[in-house]
């Protein structure tokens, strides 16, 4: 090696060295760079343990769906072995369908194939909301199946499939077809609905298919269950509550109702037309096309603020064809509680066909019933076509009643007057006989009567003629779904109470009596009474020596402050009426009263009494049964007397 090439190599090695020790990092830099080196160690570290963690978890996922899976399928096996021929339709996803017309909105569930919801769309709800009769599982419908291998099945848990698209027939009627399938793809049940144009009554059919191949040939009959809650829809829970009904119609004609004031039940072993789940104002109503039987019925009255009134229950029997060659067919009516749309269901139908749905609007008993009927609703009827206001056409139907009932009114204050007049030649009786001699002053008084002609009951049998008209109209109204949300003056609905006072919470004793409001319809029907109890004291005041005169007057005033108690919570438009009906009275009898001239009246009479003087007594008239009757409780009394001795 020569002398360059040494020479050379130290160049090389000293400015290696040198630039090796101008390029050494600080010490700054140094620890920079190690906590840079330590981050990204810490990074692949927790990238490692991430790693791992989701390695396991897809292990631990794994064999979670593999235990799951086979839960699932023990789950499934175990319910299509408890479903049996009708497994194939115990698995599905619940499906909604509409039907519609101009009155009624449907909308059915594919699961149990009922109907889920019914809307009458002509009316509304408070706060003028959709009036809903039932919704979701307020209403529960269902048939008891029982299979060839001793399987018991609800057709509410199964899935039905809609068959084809909503059908329309020649007359617009919609038929809509949701099918029970079974494992056997010959046998099935379909749940035929067909929904009319303009109708609040569904048809309703259920129709088997070779049945017989998956159930036992000796069924007949089948089991069926219907439950729902009835929805608080009024202004007035109390009022409403006392309408709402459990109802029932007998294959043989008669009606029947569970007590709507408290929990009822009732086993029924003849055969039902009809069964009503009935609010106030509206109905849902099942028909058999033949009969249901076997049938228990139970009410339950619901809590206070639950938002529902009652819950009825329904399980009976219905005739089913196996083979589907009669379907066991049903109407369904749910729609208003209205007079002229129940009975329009009657028209051209041969007697033992009608269905007297009329019947669930409580018109009154018999006589009652026939003068509503008959009388007060094509009244009403006849004046609803010409005058909107309900105020007014209440306010013309209480004349045209006080006008029918005027002449029983005359002759009754007429009877009224006469006594009046005879008042004095009365007091004489008494002054003379004294009040230990009862039975001789009244003997004396009759004998009075009797000359002069004047009967005291002929004043109370205008009365009596009177009452069933009266009693009519306290059924009328509160019946009247006319009424419902129609306002007048300051009641906003004549169907529901007025009020003009209201409170919160219970305040003890006044809420008892009163509820929690005030109605002022009712106050005004109060003081009118009084006022005509006042006018009719002052001329028919008894005699302060009669027993009990006292008691009677203020009994007289005590019974319109007690129908306040009892009508305060009373329908507006029943309260309107009876307030106007007291001040129509108060008039009628002042100007009765001005054409009365009670001295030519007490003329009348005498010269009737004269008259009487001179003609032979007739026998068996009422006053001389009257005498008859009196002398012999005289003669009774004395008997007991000589015994007391």
């Amino acid at each position: 090696m020569d002398k360059n090439t040494i020479i050379g190599f130290l160049l090389i090695a000293a400015i290696v060295i040198g630039f090796t020790w101008l390029s050494k990092p600080s010490e700054e830099e140094i620890a920079q760079r190690k906590r840079y080196t330590d981050s990204i160690a810490l990074v692949q570290q927790q990238q490692q343990l991430a790693q791992l963690v989701q390695d396991s978890a897809k292990q631990q996922l794994a064999a979670t769906d593999s235990a799951m899976l086979q839960s699932d399928s023990t789950a499934v096996a175990q319910k299509s072995d408890a479903y049996g021929d009708f497994s194939a339709s115990a698995f599905g996803e619940e499906k909604f369908f509409t039907l519609e017309n101009d009155v009624l909105k449907l909308i059915l569930s594919n699961k149990g194939g009922r109907i889920y919801s019914a809307e009458l769309k002509n009316y509304k709800a408070q706060n003028n909301k959709p009036l809903i009769l039932f919704d979701k599982d307020e209403s529960r419908f269902n048939f008891v199946l029982t299979t060839n291998n001793n399987r018991v099945v609800n057709s509410s848990e199964l899935y039905f499939e809609q068959q084809g698209e909503t059908m329309k027939d020649s007359a617009g009627n919609q038929i809509m077809t949701l099918r029970l399938k079974t494992n056997n793809p010959n046998a099935y049940i379909d749940f035929i609905y067909t929904m009319p144009a303009d109708d609040y009554m569904v048809k309703y059919d259920v129709k088997a298919t070779r049945m017989n191949e998956v159930m036992p040939m000796s069924i007949n009959l089948l089991e069926m269950n219907w439950k729902s809650d009835i929805r608080q829809q009024e202004k007035g829970r109390s009022f409403e509550e006392r309408y709402s009904t459990l109802s029932f119609r007998y294959l043989a004609g008669d009606k029947g109702n569970l007590n709507a004031a408290k929990n009822d039940r009732k086993n029924i072993d003849n055969q039902l037309k009809w069964i009503a789940f009935k609010d106030q104002f509206f109905s849902t109503v099942l028909i058999a096309d033949k009969s249901f039987t076997a049938t228990s019925l139970s009410s339950e009255v619901l809590d206070e603020g639950s938002g529902y009134l009652k819950s009825f229950t329904s399980d009976m029997t219905v005739p089913f064809d196996l083979t589907g060659k009669e379907p066991t067919g049903f109407r369904i009516y749910m729609g208003p509680n209205h007079f002229k749309t129940l009975s329009a269901y009657d028209k051209k139908v041969p007697r033992d066909e009608k269905l007297y749905l009329r019947e669930l609007i409580p018109l009154g008993w018999l006589i009652f019933g026939w003068v509503n009927q008959y009388f007060v609703i094509p009244m009403f009827n006849i004046l609803s076509r010409f005058i909107g206001s309900f105020g007014i056409i209440i306010l013309i139907m209480t004349i045209v009643i006080k006008l029918i009932l005027f002449p029983l009114s005359y002759k009754s204050y007429m009877s009224s007057a006469k006594m009046r007049v005879l008042k004095p030649q009365i007091d004489e009786i008494n002054a003379k006989i004294p009040p230990e001699k009862a039975m001789e002053r009244q003997k004396a008084t009759m004998a009075l009567y009797n000359k002069v002609g004047v009967s005291p009951m002929s004043g109370c049998l205008p009365m009596l003629l009177q009452m069933p008209l009266l009693i009519a109209m306290f059924s009328f109204f509160p019946s009247a779904i006319e009424l419902r949300q129609q306002s007048f003056l300051w009641a906003p609905d004549l169907s529901a109470y007025d009020s003009i006072l209201s409170w919160k919470g219970n305040i003890p004793l006044i809420s008892n009596i009163f509820g929690n409001h005030i109605s002022l319809f009712a106050l005004l029907m109060t003081i009118a009474s009084i006022f005509s109890t006042k006018l009719s004291m002052s001329t028919t005041q008894p005699s302060p020596d009669q027993p009990g005169a006292g008691m009677m007057k203020w009994m007289m005033y005590l019974m319109p402050v007690m129908f306040f108690f009892m009508f305060n919570s009373y329908a507006s438009g029943l309260t309107y009426y009876y307030f106007l009906s007291s001040l129509f009275t108060v008039v009628q009898n002042e100007i009765i009263k001005l054409t009365i001239d009670e001295k030519k009246l007490l003329a009348q009479l005498h010269a009737r009494g004269n008259a009487n003087s001179n003609k032979p007594k007739k026998s068996g008239g009422f006053m001389e049964r009257l005498e008859k009757m009196q002398r012999e409780q005289q003669k009774a009394m004395k008997e007991n007397a000589k015994r007391k001795r």
